[in-house]
């Protein structure tokens, strides 16, 4: 009996030890009990960005503008009879001739259920044709399509589709309360893909001083590296709660394509403009007669001030001018509020209503001042740099793009001519470029006519743009005057 004891005892010891020793688990797995909110626990959440791209596509638009460009061709009669058709030449001496057209694509984005889309002004400019195409496949074009108004100075422009269909809405965010290092979602129609969406964040704000051939004067641009391309401007840029915080509007590329560097107007100065182009078809601006400039760390020792804007130049008989604002102040605050940027002053005195007396505090000779000044309205030739006679430019006579001395671009060049013109684009391979005329030359004279303001240079350019002799061009390039032939 005893020894039967032992026996049982001894096998149970050898089958726990058994146990023990292969970790052999007897308790029920935790896999046989898996619930079905267990799974669901552990599956991969959405994207935050696929709700935004939900609920924005439906509100941005495909926009391809189509401009039609037309010459006439030469004839001319060569060879032995040449003398006996000479008397007929002016009759043959032009052909009408139909040289094509020139498509340009870009984004718009619906802010009002009437059929309103923001865009940029570079967008449709010079456009014969717009054709408006939604994300439901609804297409717009001709008369159904109609140009509100365009703002060169900020490079917005406003379209109205007309139908009684009332149009889903994109929620408009605030600018200002935009922060480095945020997301910024792209959407837009990049090289014609429609409903294109990228991702990146915010790189920058109050980015100022971009050389765009296409503008805008104004800028304060939103920095993002969230992919943007030809195709993407006139679209919104949205923050992560669907919001829009920008126009994308242009990019900083040696090659024309994306290198990671994209630039959106701030929905606040964008909607400002809207607002204004749709009650009034213009923007009405305030403005101070004055050339403006940042006040750079080494400028900050030399005058003294911590902050501010600094005054380059006084335009005479204009409201800075007769509050006794002088080159070489600083306006360090406008109407009570602190100024420290270009881009911040602008905004704030073009929306200050005309004909209010404000008090500008500047510091001169490192002594605070107070000025009085009424605000007056921008005048036309400041607004963009768009002026009469807007055909030749277009043109680009000779190959020649100019600008006023006046511009905000004579002003980046740092030019201090009173008379002249600036040239601000030479055409390649055009008559001007091979006759050597460069980027900055000043012109003071062509053939024997002076040039002081743009008006005088339209109007000779419009006496001459048929002529076929040689153009005889008096130009400042640096320090030094030249003469420069330029054969049509």
């Amino acid at each position: 009996m005893k020894k039967t004891k032992y026996l049982f005892f001894g096998t149970i010891g050898f089958f726990f030890g058994l146990i023990i020793a292969c970790n052999i688990d007897i308790a029920p797995s935790p896999e046989a009990k898996k619930t079905p909110e267990a799974t669901e626990s552990i599956s991969i959440e959405e994207s935050p960005f696929a709700k935004v791209a939900e609920e924005v596509l439906p509100t941005v638009v495909n926009i391809s503008a189509e401009k039609i460009y037309r010459y006439e061709r030469e004839f001319e009669f060569e060879g032995p009879f040449k003398d006996f058709f000479k008397d007929f030449e002016k009759f043959f001496k032009r052909s009408p001739y139909r040289g094509g057209k020139e498509r340009s694509l870009g984004s718009g984005l619906i802010i009002d259920e009437r059929g309103y889309i923001l865009t940029n002004n570079h967008v449709i400019k010079g456009a014969d044709k717009i054709v408006v195409k939604l994300k439901d496949k609804s297409v717009f074009r001709g008369d159904d399509v109609e140009v509100v108004g365009t703002d060169a100075r900020t490079d917005i422009a406003v379209l109205k589709v007309k139908t009684e269909k009332v149009f889903p809405v994109a929620r408009i965010g605030d600018s200002d309360k935009v922060k480095i290092g945020d997301w910024a979602i792209a959407i837009g129609n990049p090289f014609g893909f429609e409903g294109t969406v990228t991702v990146g964040v915010i790189s920058a704000k109050g980015r100022t001083g971009l050389y765009l051939p296409e503008g805008p004067q104004q800028q304060n641009f939103i920095q993002t590296d969230a992919s943007i391309n030809p195709g993407n401007s006139g679209g919104p840029l949205i923050n992560i709660k669907g919001e829009v915080i920008g126009i994308n509007t242009a990019i900083a590329t040696p090659t024309g394509r994306w290198t990671g560097v994209g630039f959106a107007i701030p929905i606040n100065l964008a909607k400002g403009v809207f607002e204004q182009l749709i009650e009034k078809g213009k923007v009405v601006r305030g403005w101070l007669g004055v050339f403006i400039g940042e006040v750079t760390q080494e400028l900050q020792k030399v005058l003294g001030v911590k902050e501010g804007v600094l005054v380059n130049e006084v335009i005479e008989g204009q409201p800075a001018s007769k509050a006794g604002l002088k080159e070489g102040d600083v306006i360090t605050e406008f109407d009570g509020k602190k100024i420290t940027s270009v881009p911040q002053l602008q905004q704030i005195v073009s929306e200050t209503q005309l004909g209010k007396k404000v008090k500008l505090v500047v510091v001169r000779n490192k002594r605070g001042k107070t000025l009085t000044l009424k605000i007056e309205e921008m005048p036309e030739e400041y607004v963009g740099g768009e002026v009469k006679k807007e055909k030749v430019e277009e043109k680009f006579w000779l190959g020649l793009k100019v600008k006023s001395l006046k511009s905000e671009e004579a002003e980046r060049l740092s030019v201090r001519e009173k008379e002249g013109v600036l040239v601000f684009d030479v055409g390649p391979g055009s008559p001007a470029d091979e006759a050597g005329m460069m980027r900055g030359d000043i012109i003071k004279r062509i053939n024997k006519e002076t040039i002081k303001d743009l008006d005088d240079y339209y109007e000779i350019a419009e006496k001459l743009e048929d002529k076929k002799e040689p153009v005889l061009f008096w130009i400042k390039r640096g320090e030094r005057m030249q003469y420069v032939a330029v054969k049509p």
